[in-house]
């Protein structure tokens, strides 16, 4: 780069931006154009980095160069099967906006090497760059993903190919690149961003994705015997030592492993050398935690050897399985075996030895782990002792049809648990536990694994207050203490007396209750307090748990029990009947359970009704099974006076989960039937007749609604009886509930030429506001549903299931609403009205009476290309949502 760092430009030229760029861009690693043209570089230092890259180091940068740059007997470095496949995914991004590839490997496979290859062979194509490491800062990160974007000026503008390992960054940093784009009103003419994402996971072959497997084709066989050759004329006997290579070559052959390791077949459990442990170390770390590694001034420290020691020399004769190298000129010298299958069979061979796993790791902990220990190894350590992997099991009655199942435990855990005993592994924690006296995950995976496993509820109920302390704010940590009451409920023989029952449902409560408070805190706003992304609601899921547990255990036990836990009677009343006077302690706690139970459950009513995890992804189905099954015990089978009418009416939209307009709203999630739904209408019109309320006149004609939408056709929705009522005490006041104001809006959007009598941008504004006010701190990690849709002829307002009961025959789609291919049948298009919009700065308005109205994208990624377009328009919690948007033809 004797000119300075060169970036490529769209048209296939560059441009040298200076060499302060790096310093602009300190989240990225980026890879110029003109990487190393120009340079020169020592014979020997070349030379080392290949041997390296074939012994089993990550491949750097230099590696590239080198295979390309090099003539004669050399070769260039072998590219897998899935190359060609990556390269044309990534060029096909010919749109303006954000897509991402996806390459799925597993450990050991050569995935890293391929994405970075990929990346090296498009560097005069795209703005080639790393993001250097995961990090919770997006904003920051596509503040300089667009600056290497913009870099050069207007007219110099580039792709940028970002390759990334971080699965959960993904939808966040669309999200913030978009924004940072709007914010500098930036006009691209091409795709700003082409995501990379390289996961050390498996993914389903099947999946349209990338996927490289521990297993080479007939053509990759051959080009790696090739190498063989080449190589062996070129270094001779060093080859043996290539072992990167060799298990490749070999095709991820266990025998060659097996037979590279037999060093490790003579280590003794006793007076084990500290050479002989720092490599256990090593394997332990790379066999569970792949691409962790090891400073290596800290291996030198545990040696006690000098700094400018050789580690090669002082770790014979391990040496040879084992590989230094540097990952960057600025960065210390890293240590890690040269393959994760050689770490698993160094493990193993020991493990048959007598060194067990739990050794080891008792070991790593108190021997290498004794002084400060870097935040690199520190991270390692706590994914290799708590981080919990996701399986993929598929359904074996659909074989479509995946489920992902996250384990109990970290998978080293729980192989010792396998391989030893529950004893070990809670050892190992209690060890880290003690040694990181500051970390809170330590001990909450141990408190985790003496009530899952061992039962004992003590020593759980010990450390998880141990956890709590270390990290008192913390929602997610709180949670394990209540969890640890729960399962002891759930799982012991305990005493059949109601008052020790009750005393331990009582600290489960307490516990989750303090969890519930916590997580409500943690959402609120402060300027110098960081606000979480996600809503925990452990808390409250486990209080209706354990309410389900005390009715359950206590009414089988005696009837008077469930007229007391619903406060249909009161305890000093029955206090005789129920054999124990001390009971009457437990009384305050008593009659909050209904209050308690009732609150809960709206609230996940509207949370499992609004909202959902993410465009594809559903809620657990026994959230709310549960919560209903434990409503319906407090709440719903009451038997009340029938004292007046109204009260009459109100009790039976209780017993049917329609008392609230979220509970009318959700009618047809329940598949409520048509003869239920009119009996839900008439009661809510006999309340409204009564009351005069805002809200009984809403829910009667949102009942309404539901109605017209539950039979096979799906006609006009006629006009409600009280519907000019409602409209005459509009505009309501920004005070009133979401769904009120989504009532509102919806009933005033014009259709058929109509022209709105309200200004539209201000329903939708108080809307916004109703909704920020009500629901974003808990929704705003969550994908908000549509609830639902304007449909053809004269207030015709179509609900979400239509949709998905006319969808069915579409085999690719199934309420996800990503993929809005749905939108494109002809019988989804007979029934909903297409809205006519713009797209401009990276917003959609809708076209109303000569006017812009602004709502908001379902997929954002259509707001790029500033156009005439049309849409159909659905409404959430929040306000109107256009989907499907299309180019409006002229």
């Amino acid at each position: 780069m004797a000119n300075g760092p060169g970036l490529s430009t769209a048209t296939g030229g560059e441009i040298y931006v200076g060499k302060n760029i790096r310093d602009s861009l300190p989240q990225l690693d980026v890879l110029y154009a003109n990487q190393f043209e120009g340079e020169s570089f020592d014979p020997k230092l070349t030379e080392q980095t290949e041997v390296n890259f074939y012994r089993g180091a990550p491949p750097i940068w230099l590696n590239f160069h080198i295979s390309e740059q090099a003539g004669g007997t050399v070769g260039p470095l072998i590219k897998r099967d899935g190359y060609e496949t990556l390269v044309q995914q990534i060029q096909q991004r010919g749109r303006p906006g954000i897509s991402t590839v996806k390459l799925f490997h597993q450990p050991g496979s050569g995935g890293t090497t391929l994405a970075m290859q990929v990346l090296w062979d498009l560097r005069k194509t795209f703005r080639c760059a790393v993001l250097k490491s995961s990090t919770s800062d997006m904003t920051k990160v596509a503040q300089e993903v667009v600056h290497l974007f913009t870099a050069g000026g207007r007219g110099h503008q580039n792709t940028v190919l970002l390759l990334l390992d971080d699965e959960m960054i993904l939808e966040n940093l669309h999200e913030r690149i978009m924004e940072e784009i709007a914010a500098q009103k930036i006009v691209p003419c091409m795709p700003v961003l082409v995501l990379l994402c390289c996961f050390r996971k498996d993914a389903d072959l099947q999946s349209g994705h990338v996927v490289l497997e521990k297993a080479l084709s007939d053509t990759e066989k051959k080009k790696f015997n090739e190498k063989k050759t080449e190589l062996g004329r070129r270094y001779t006997n060093q080859c043996e030592l290539f072992h990167g290579f060799n298990i490749m070559q070999t095709n991820f052959s266990q025998a060659y492993v097996t037979q590279a390791c037999t060093v490790f077949s003579n280590v003794r459990r006793a007076g084990r050398p500290l050479k002989t442990q720092l490599a256990a170390f090593l394997a332990l770390l790379n066999d569970y935690v792949p691409g962790s590694y090891v400073l290596e001034s800290q291996c030198l420290d545990f040696l006690k050897k000098n700094k400018n020691d050789p580690l090669k020399d002082s770790m014979k004769p391990f040496s040879h399985l084992i590989v230094t190298f540097t990952q960057d000129s600025s960065s210390e010298k890293r240590v890690r075996m040269a393959h994760p299958m050689i770490a698993q069979t160094c493990t193993d061979l020991m493990a048959e030895a007598g060194v067990t796993r739990s050794d080891t790791a008792r070991n790593l902990l108190n021997r290498f782990c004794r002084d400060e220990v870097p935040p690199c190894l520190l991270g390692f350590i706590k994914d290799m002792l708590t981080k919990r992997e996701t399986k993929k099991q598929k359904n074996p009655l659909n074989s479509t049809e995946v489920k992902e199942e996250q384990q109990t435990f970290s998978r080293l855990i729980l192989d010792i648990k396998r391989t030893e005993c529950n004893a070990h592994s809670a050892s190992v924690l209690k060890v880290a536990s003690n040694t990181f006296t500051q970390n809170p995950f330590f001990p909450q995976a141990l408190a985790r694994f003496h009530y899952i496993e061992i039962k004992n509820y003590s020593l759980a109920e010990m450390w998880a207050e141990r956890a709590k302390k270390r990290d008192p704010k913390n929602s997610f940590i709180a949670d394990t203490l209540g969890q640890v009451y729960k399962n002891q409920i759930w799982n012991t023989v305990i005493s059949d007396k109601p008052r020790e029952i009750l005393h331990l449902a009582k600290k489960a409560i307490e516990a989750f209750k303090h969890e519930e408070q916590l997580a409500e805190n943690v959402m609120k706003e402060d300027g110098n307090i960081k606000v979480s992304n996600v809503h925990n609601t452990r808390g409250q899921f486990g209080y209706l748990q354990i309410c389900n547990t005390l009715y359950h255990r206590l009414a089988s036990q005696n009837e008077t029990w469930r007229n007391v836990l619903t406060g249909n009677v009161s305890m000093d009343s029955v206090l005789d009947s129920l054999g124990d006077n001390e009971l009457f302690r437990f009384n305050d706690l008593i009659k909050s359970l209904r209050e308690e139970v009732e609150r809960k459950y709206i609230f996940f009513v509207k949370y499992l009704t609004y909202s959902k995890p993410s465009m594809k992804k559903d809620d657990a189905p026994y959230i709310s099974e549960d919560t209903l099954d434990c409503f319906r015990k407090y709440v719903g089978d009451i038997q009340m006076w029938k004292k007046e009418k109204c009260d009459n009416s109100f009790q039976k939209l209780k017993q049917n989960l329609a008392d609230t307009s979220t509970g009318v709203l959700s009618c047809l999630d329940r598949k409520c039937t048509k003869s239920k739904l009119e009996e839900i209408t008439t009661w809510w019109e006999e309340i409204y007749s009564s009351q005069d309320s805002l809200t009984a006149l809403a829910n009667y004609i949102l009942a309404h609604i539901m109605l017209t939408n539950s039979g096979e056709m799906f006609a006009s929705a006629s006009s409600p009886r009280y519907l000019n009522t409602f409209k005459q005490k509009l505009p309501l006041s920004p005070q009133e509930a979401p769904e009120l104001q989504m009532l509102a809006l919806i009933l005033n959007w014009p259709t058929d030429g109509e022209e709105s009598v309200f200004d539209l941008n201000q329903l939708i504004q108080r809307m916004h506001g109703s909704y920020e006010r009500s629901y974003k701190k808990y929704f705003r990690s969550r994908y908000l549903c549509p609830l639902f849709f304007l449909g053809k002829g004269q207030r015709s307002i179509v609900h979400k299931t239509v949709l998905e009961r006319l969808g069915l025959n579409n085999q690719d789609w199934s309420n996800d609403w990503s993929d809005e291919t749905i939108f494109q049948h002809p019988m989804i298009q007979t029934h909903l009205l297409k809205i006519e919009g713009v797209v401009q700065n990276y917003r959609v308005y809708a076209t109303v009476g000569g006017r812009n109205i602004g709502v908001d994208a379902n997929l954002r990624n259509s707001l790029w290309i500033p156009r005439q377009v049309s849409f159909y328009l659905g409404f959430t919690i929040r306000g109107p949502v256009a989907f499907g948007i299309q180019t409006k033809t002229a």
